[in-house]
């Protein structure tokens, strides 16, 4: 990756005017076969914690005990959606952003401090990427529906499905051009989303990013807890019928997204208040997606926080018995076909990655990805670009090499940093 200088600073100036953007409902069929689950609908508080407390019960799988079935659900819905492309005019390559619970589309364009968080100004005006985000099926401004039965991740997936051949086929009413060339990111749930999407369709895109994520389900009751879910009580509830639930106040969404000393607090407040709820239905179905092998030809990066507590425990730096370095690299005996495959851990950062003081570090490395494996195309495309990476924790991990342990039982085509690192280490 080369570093920032000045004919690079120059070359994406000459594309970086400003972006045009437009807001779109997008019409979708999807089908998918859902779990049907003998979970009555939360319809108080106090049910809500039992809930909760009988999902998170440690020994215990609450979803496998309470599936009694599959059940094939269709319907037709409507997504909304944004689509930016380059004030110089559309990409070659079109970025598809997946948010995850907790958030809506804004997550990746947040438009605080004159969008200085937005992934999509930077992707847009510096990168010359076109780019779609999109309220997940059931959440924000898109079609909701019944919480426990219908909108689960399985049918999110299979939205996600139909906007990415829309999208590659031209066939979404104000996009005039068909995008022969994609690239997948996702955030959290959203990267699950990516990743069984691309399990189930290995061709249907070129490159995925994989933000807050890995393959590690164990922590996850963590992040149940730690929301401190609450029943149509948080403003996020008002327009969703009950089984949608929402974290409780400003320090349950720290304790799940932000890790200390890593962010602004007005941020954290516009989380806050602009939050969306999860369903019974998701909650139950998190992490099922993940669990097969996948066979997708192409570039992955799993790029995760030193601090994420639903992935990692808050501990990505944990290494885990057979020689791997970390948590999220143990996701590479995941991909035995990927082109090539990345780990990046973003120093103390919490899951929140968009939202944290390291957002500029972790977007150049999701971006300068994309621009490696699938350049933008169009009018322009720009030199890679390097962001110091955020301060190292003093760990014993930290600067050193990958052991020889872990080399011997991976293809060659992965590697992986810490933070701070200038080394990567090839064939683990």
């Amino acid at each position: 990756m080369k570093s920032s200088t000045a004919a690079a600073v120059a070359a994406l100036a000459a594309i970086a005017e400003a972006r045009k953007c437009q807001n779109l409902t997008v019409p979708i069929t999807a089908s998918a076969r859902n779990g049907v689950f003998d979970v009555s609908t939360p319809l108080t508080n106090i049910d809500v914690a039992n809930f909760i407390l009988d999902l998170t019960q440690q020994g215990k799988n609450y979803s496998a005990d309470t599936l009694t079935g599959y059940a094939t659900i269709s319907g037709k819905y409507n997504i909304a959606a944004t689509y930016c492309e380059p004030d110089s005019g559309p990409a070659d390559t079109l970025q598809i952003l997946t948010h995850g619970i907790g958030f809506d589309r804004s997550y990746w364009d947040l438009p605080a401090n004159d969008y200085n968080y937005s992934y999509v100004k930077e992707a847009v005006d510096e990168y010359g990427y076109s780019t779609f985000t999109y309220d997940r099926l059931g959440i924000g401004m898109s079609s909701h529906g019944e919480p426990v039965n219908e909108i689960q991740a399985l049918l999110e997936v299979a939205a996600l499905k139909e906007l990415t051949l829309l999208l590659r086929a031209g066939g979404v009413s104000g996009i005039s051009k068909a995008y022969a060339k994609t690239v997948h990111a996702g955030h959290s749930f959203g990267s699950e989303h990516t990743y069984a999407l691309t399990a189930m369709y290995p061709n249907i895109t070129d490159a995925i990013a994989l933000t807050g994520f890995s393959q590690n389900g164990s922590f996850i009751p963590y992040f149940g807890l730690g929301g401190n879910f609450l029943q149509n009580l948080n403003s996020a509830l008002t327009s969703y019928v009950d089984g949608y639930l929402a974290a409780s106040d400003r320090s349950a969404v720290q304790t799940n997204f932000f890790a200390p000393g890593a962010f602004d607090p007005a941020i954290l407040a516009i989380a806050t208040s602009t939050g969306q709820p999860v369903t019974v239905g998701e909650l139950l179905t998190i992490g099922g997606e993940t669990g097969s092998v996948n066979h997708f030809p192409d570039p992955v990066l799993i790029i995760t926080s030193g601090r994420d507590i639903p992935y990692c425990g808050g501990n990505c730096y944990a290494a885990p018995s057979g020689g791997y370095p970390n948590i999220p690299s143990t996701s590479k005996n995941n991909f035995p076909d990927a082109k090539s495959f990345e780990v990046v851990i973003v120093g103390e950062a919490g899951h929140g990655l968009n939202l944290e003081y390291s957002h500029p570090y972790t977007y150049s490395e999701v971006l300068n990805f994309f621009l490696q494996n699938v350049p933008p195309g169009g009018k322009a495309t720009p030199e890679p670009t390097t962001v110091s990476a955020p301060a190292q924790p003093d760990k014993t991990a930290t600067g050193t090499e990958i052991p020889a342990a872990s080399t011997a039982a991976a293809s060659e085509s992965g590697h992986w940093r810490q933070g701070s690192w200038n080394s990567k280490t090839h064939g683990w």
